[in-house]
C-alpha cells in the first residue's frame, strides 16, 4: 500500500518549482482531470464526519477512469484533513497476511481514506475484509473499492448494507470528453471525431490526444500508423481476462455486434460452442443483450482493428460466415438480423441512415402522452412549423405509424413517420408528399413490398433557432440511423424490396446514403412544401428485398460477389472515397472493399483501384515546379512504399505541415480528376 502524498495546488500552467518527481506527477495528473462533477460530489458526502455510508462501490468497464476519480478523490480527501492510503489489487499478493500488513498504518490514522484499486483482481479477499480488517479502522474511515464488477451480494448482508454504497461509473458525457483532450492539448478539427471514437472512455481519449498531437494525420480509426494505440486499449482493457478465451471466439466476438451460441456453432463448427460462449460471458468487459451477449464496445472495437491488422483473412472469412449465418435467420423469419447485419458494413455513409449504434444512448419508443406538444415545440424552434403541420395529424390520429428516439432521461431526441401501402392511414393518400408516392408503391406492388417515409428528424445535431434548410433529418447522427431502422422493422413489412425516401437536396448526407444505396431518383416524385424542396429516391432492394442487399453491401466490401448480386452501380467519386482509397493503396482487401473496385476476385478489384489511381496521378498534374513537387508528395506518401510521411517530409525538405497540406491537395486533384473523367462499366 502507498501512503498517498498530498498535492500542492497550484494553477494550470504554473511553474513547476522545487519537490520530488512524484510530486510533479501529482500536479500533472491534477491538471489533466476533468470532469465527474456529480461522482466526486457524492463521494465527498461520504466525508462528512455525519455521513451514514463509509464504504463505497465503485464499478465500470476498463479505462473508464475508475483509477483517476479515485486520486482526484484522494487530493480533496487531503485538503479536509483525511489521510489516503492506496491499495493497487495487481500488485497485491493471494494472501490475507499481506493485506493485513498493508491496512496496519490506516489502522492508526486519525482519519483514513483507505481507495483499494483494481479489485477484481483481489475479491477472494472480500470476505476477510468484511469480517476481520475493515472492521478495526477508526469509525472515522471511509474506503472507497474500485473494481469491474458490481460488489457481490455479501457487502450488502448482515449489517454491511447500512454502511455500504454503489456507485457505477458511467462514459464521459461529450463536453467532458473534449475539456480532456483540451487538457491533453488538442483543440483541433479531429476533436469530435475522436470524441465518438473514443465512446467516453477516458482512456481512448488519452491515447487517441497522445497519437494526434504527434502526427498531425491522424484520425481516429487510422491504425496503421498507430498500431500502438490498439495495443495499449487491449492490454489495459482486457488483456489479462482474454487468456481464457480462444482467439477465433475472441474474433467471433469482436466483429458480431452480439455473439450467441447458434453463431459460435455455425461460424466455428468444429469448437464447443456452449463451452466457448461461457467463458465468453464470464468476461468482465462482456455483458448480455437480446439472446446474446456483446462486448464492451471499446474493447471490441480494439480487438476488431487489431484482428483487421494482424490477420485480414482470417477478419474476412469470419465476417462472411457470420453475415451468411444472420442471413439465414433473417429468412427463416426473424427480422432483428437486420439490425446485426447492418452492424457488419463498414461505410460510413450506409451506417449515416441504417443501423443501431446509437442504442447505448437512445432508444425507440411509442408516442405517449405530452409528445405531441413537446414535438410541436421542438420543430418550431427549428422554424419548421409549415412541415408539422403535416406531421402533426400522424401523431394525433395515427401514433402506429410514428417511432420516436429518446435518451435516457426520456428526453424527445428524434422521431419518424414511416408506413407501408397496406398500413397507411386512410388520409395518408391526401398527404403532398407521401400520397402520390403511395400510388407509385402500389402500381409496382406485383414486384414486392415498400416501407414509405414521410419524414425524419433527428435533433441533437440540429441546435434550436437554427433554420430548417439543413435538411429535415437533422445532422443525420446515431438518432437517425436508429430511426432509419426502426421504419423497416416496425413497418409490418418482413423483407420489403422498396424504400422511397423524402430528402431535402441541401441534406448532403442523405444524398449520400441515397446514391451509395443505389437509389434512383423518381423526379415525378418530387413536390415543395413551403420554402422546402423535397425529392423522392427510392431504393430498390432487388428480389432479395432488405436482407439480401445487407448481404450484398458486407460482400461487396469483402470484395466477393453475393448471391444473385445485379452488377455493381458506377460509383459516385467524391474526396473521401479516393481519400480512402490512396490511405490504403497498399492493403489488398481494403482496396478491394472500395466502391472504385472492378473485378471477380478481391485481387482483380485491389489491382483496378490501384490501376484507376495509377492513371489519375500520372493526368491531374502539370508540369510546373509546384505541380511536379505535389505530384512526388503524393507518389511518395502514396503510391510507393515509404517508411513513414514524416520519414518522406524529411526527404523532401517539407516541414510536417507543408507536407501534409500539400498531401491533401494533392489527393483532392486526384479526386476532382477522378469525378471528371468517370468511366461507365
Amino acid at each position: 500500500m502507498r501512503h498517498m502524498d498530498r498535492v500542492e495546488h497550484r494553477p494550470p500552467g504554473g511553474g513547476v518549482g522545487a519537490g520530488t518527481l512524484a510530486s510533479r506527477l501529482a500536479r500533472v495528473d491534477e491538471q489533466r482531470f476533468v470532469g465527474r462533477a456529480a461522482e466526486l460530489a457524492g463521494l465527498e458526502r461520504c466525508l462528512e464526519d455525519e455521513a451514514t455510508v463509509r464504504v463505497v462501490h465503485v464499478f465500470g468497464p476498463g479505462g473508464i477512469g475508475k483509477s483517476s476519480l479515485l486520486r482526484e478523490l484522494a487530493r480533496r480527501a487531503g485538503e479536509r484533513g483525511f489521510t489516503p492510503f492506496a491499495v493497487e489489487g495487481r500488485d497485491l499478493p493471494p494472501s490475507p497476511d499481506a493485506l493485513e500488513t498493508i491496512l496496519a498504518d490506516a489502522a492508526t490514522a486519525e482519519r483514513p481514506l483507505l481507495l483499494i484499486d483494481t479489485y477484481e483482481r483481489m475479491t477472494g479477499l472480500g470476505a476477510y475484509l468484511r469480517r476481520g480488517l475493515l472492521p478495526r479502522l477508526p469509525a472515522t474511515a471511509v474506503v472507497v473499492i474500485a473494481g469491474r464488477a458490481p460488489p457481490e451480494e455479501s457487502w450488502f448482508q448482515d449489517g454491511w448494507e447500512g454502511v455500504v454504497s454503489e456507485l457505477a461509473l458511467d462514459k464521459l458525457p461529450a463536453g467532458d470528453a473534449l475539456a480532456l483532450l483540451a487538457a491533453q492539448g488538442l483543440t483541433d478539427e479531429r476533436c469530435a471525431a475522436i470524441v465518438d471514437w473514443a465512446d467516453g472512455s477516458p482512456l481512448a481519449l488519452t491515447l487517441a490526444a497522445s497519437a494526434a498531437t504527434s502526427d498531425g494525420s491522424w484520425t481516429p480509426g487510422d491504425d496503421r500508423d498507430h498500431p500502438e494505440i490498439l495495443r495499449a486499449l487491449i492490454r489495459r482493457l482486457a488483456e489479462s481476462e482474454m487468456q481464457s478465451v480462444r482467439f477465433s471466439v475472441l474474433a467471433v466476438a469482436a466483429i458480431a455486434r452480439v455473439t450467441t451460441p447458434e453463431m459460435l456453432a455455425a461460424v466455428l463448427p468444429a469448437g464447443d460452442a456452449e463451452g466457448a460462449y461461457e467463458r465468453l460471458h464470464g468476461l468482465s468487459f462482456s455483458e448480455p443483450v437480446g439472446d446474446g451477449l456483446a462486448l464492451h464496445e471499446l474493447v471490441r472495437k480494439s480487438l476488431r482493428a487489431d484482428l483487421r491488422r494482424r490477420a485480414p483473412d482470417r477478419d474476412r472469412e469470419l465476417r462472411r460466415r457470420i453475415t451468411d449465418h444472420l442471413f439465414e435467420r433473417a429468412q427463416a423469419g426473424d427480422p432483428l438480423m437486420a439490425i446485426e447485419m447492418a452492424a457488419l458494413i463498414d461505410s460510413p455513409v450506409i451506417r449515416w441512415g441504417f443501423g443501431w449504434e446509437g442504442s447505448i444512448d437512445y432508444r425507440i419508443d411509442d408516442v405517449r402522452p405530452g409528445d405531441e406538444e413537446r414535438i410541436a415545440q421542438l420543430m418550431s424552434e427549428r422554424h419548421l412549423d409549415d412541415w408539422w403541420a403535416l406531421t402533426r395529424r400522424f401523431v394525433a390520429e395515427a401514433p402506429d405509424r410514428v417511432a420516436l428516439a429518446r435518451d435516457r432521461h426520456d428526453n424527445v431526441c428524434g422521431f419518424l413517420t414511416y408506413m407501408s401501402p397496406s398500413t397507411a392511414p386512410a388520409f395518408a393518400d391526401e398527404d403532398p408528399i407521401v400520397g402520390p408516392t403511395l400510388a407509385h408503391a402500389r402500381r409496382d406492388a406485383r414486384l414486392g413490398d415498400a416501407v414509405l417515409w414521410h419524414d425524419s428528424f433527428d435533433f441533437t445535431g440540429w441546435p434550436a433557432g437554427e433554420r430548417g434548410d439543413r435538411g429535415f433529418s437533422g445532422s443525420g447522427g446515431r438518432v437517425k440511423a436508429m430511426l432509419g431502422m426502426a421504419g423497416m422493422l416496425r413497418s409490418g413489412v418482413l423483407n420489403p424490396r422498396f424504400m422511397y425516401l423524402p430528402i431535402n437536396p441541401e441534406n448532403e448526407g442523405a444524398r449520400a446514403f441515397a446514391q451509395a444505396s443505389g437509389a434512383t431518383h423518381l423526379t415525378e416524385l418530387d413536390c415543395r412544401l413551403a420554402e422546402h424542396a423535397i425529392e423522392c429516391h427510392r431504393i430498390d432492394h432487388g428480389p432479395g428485398g432488405l436482407f439480401g442487399s445487407l448481404r450484398g453491401f458486407v460482400y461487396m466490401e469483402l470484395g466477393l460477389a453475393a448471391p444473385d448480386a445485379p452488377p455493381p452501380a458506377v460509383p459516385v467519386v467524391d474526396r473521401e472515397l479516393v481519400r480512402d482509397a490512396l490511405r490504403n493503396f497498399h492493403v489488398p482487401h481494403a482496396l478491394a472493399a472500395s466502391r472504385l473496385a472492378r473485378g471477380d476476385t478481391p485481387e482483380q478489384r485491389a489491382e483496378s483501384v490501384r490501376e484507376l489511381l495509377r492513371g489519375a496521378a500520372d493526368a491531374a498534374f502539370g508540369d510546373s515546379h509546384n505541380e511536379r513537387l505535389l505530384r512526388r508528395v503524393l507518389t511518395l506518401g502514396y503510391l510507393e512504399t515509404s517508411p513513414s510521411h514524416e520519414q518522406v517530409a524529411l526527404d523532401l525538405a517539407l516541414s510536417r505541415a507543408a507536407y501534409f497540406r500539400r498531401l491533401r491537395v494533392a489527393a483532392d486533384r486526384v479526386a476532382d480528376h477522378l469525378a471528371q473523367t468517370a468511366r461507365p462499366d
